[in-house]
């Protein structure tokens, strides 16, 4: 079963491998098989659930509603976000202006099938829109019930202080960030853990398998295996660009005798590898087949010993991004139409 952790400085607990929906729900898989996973992460021990109104355009909640139903509601944490365009992609429907934050949350609700969210997160950075509007619409729906929790996703260091500050100030909790993190993307290691430690923020973390290369299926000089997440435009292809040269490709393939030496595969070496960080609550991960998940959430609860991490660390230090400039890269520095 999987282990628990606390969301950031708060009595809240959520499930340390979350299943994601993000390029899988309405877009990867038929419904049918969304529901069947979903339904296998809830078998596993998974309670924790993310998602976003943008995913494939609103239709991936609507999913993940139906998967939910039935379910105990004080069983389930369940996260989803605002910022990207949705709906008819007019102008007030992006960005984190309170009109669209109060227009997202209600969508979001409807479309879950809930009366409330455990965390709403602000997606992105939002530079067109001034932070106390934003954080001041974040505690009104806090204060509303609609939201229990905080959080956002992708902030730098210097946004999450401005964040938390006017959090606190204005009596609600901003709990986590959730940004990209792997053994091969290690850019918030710089500012943002530091920060996020300093003001009881976790880090809830997409991609732990470097979109699937991490999982060494990926051979230097060979053709990407047909079906695979490198070939399907709608399954993030565009992330997955900057793992696929040949001199990364070579450095994973050394993980190999290190996962069995461990008496991991590869995915599991991946994903507890992120959780080893104190700063991070959540792993995300995804699935198209019930069976993935069943590989994966066999990472909760291991601890990687010093030798296999500083193993882990010569093999890809050479390859690894850790650049904490990247983290300011993120957000669009205008609305996307």
């Amino acid at each position: 079963m999987v282990n628990y952790r606390y969301l950031g400085n708060s009595g809240f607990k959520v499930s340390e491998i979350t299943y994601g929906n993000w390029v899988t729900h309405a877009s990867q898989v038929d419904d049918s098989a969304a529901i069947a996973t979903v339904h296998k992460a809830l078998d596993l021990g998974i309670t924790t659930f993310d998602t976003a109104d943008t995913y494939a355009n609103t239709a991936a909640e609507v999913v993940l509603g139906k998967a939910l139903d039935g379910q105990p509601r004080e069983s389930l944490e369940i996260f989803t976000k605002v910022y990207w365009p949705i709906g008819r992609k007019g102008p007030n429907d992006v960005g984190l202006s309170r009109k669209h934050i109060f227009d997202g949350i209600h969508g979001s609700l409807k479309r879950l099938n809930v009366d409330y969210v455990d965390l709403y997160q602000a997606h992105r950075y939002d530079y067109e829109t001034p932070i106390e509007e934003t954080m001041q619409a974040f505690a009104d729906i806090v204060r509303q019930g609609k939201a229990l929790y905080i959080g956002v996703s992708e902030w730098t260091a210097e946004q999450l202080r401005e964040g938390h500050a006017l959090a606190k100030e204005l009596g609600v909790q901003l709990v986590s960030n959730q940004p990209q993190y792997s053994a091969l993307w290690r850019v918030i290691e710089g500012t943002v853990v530091p920060t996020s430690q300093a003001l009881g923020i976790s880090q809830i973390v997409w991609s732990p398998m470097a979109q699937g290369v991490l999982s060494g299926k990926y051979l230097p000089g060979q053709p990407v295996p047909a079906g695979s997440r490198a070939t399907d435009d709608k399954s993030g292809a565009n992330f997955i660009k900057r793992f696929m040269e040949d001199d990364v490709l070579t450095a994973v393939q050394k993980l190999t005798p290190i996962a069995a030496e461990a008496g991991l595969s590869m995915p599991q070496l991946a994903i507890a590898w992120v959780l080893q960080n104190p700063n991070v609550a959540a792993a995300l991960v995804g699935a198209s087949r019930p069976e993935q998940l069943e590989d994966n959430v066999k990472a909760s609860g291991v601890v990687l010993d010093a030798d296999t991490m500083a193993a882990i660390d010569a093999a890809l230090s050479p390859v690894a991004v850790t650049d904490p400039q990247e983290t300011y890269k993120v957000s669009p520095a205008a609305r996307p139409a």
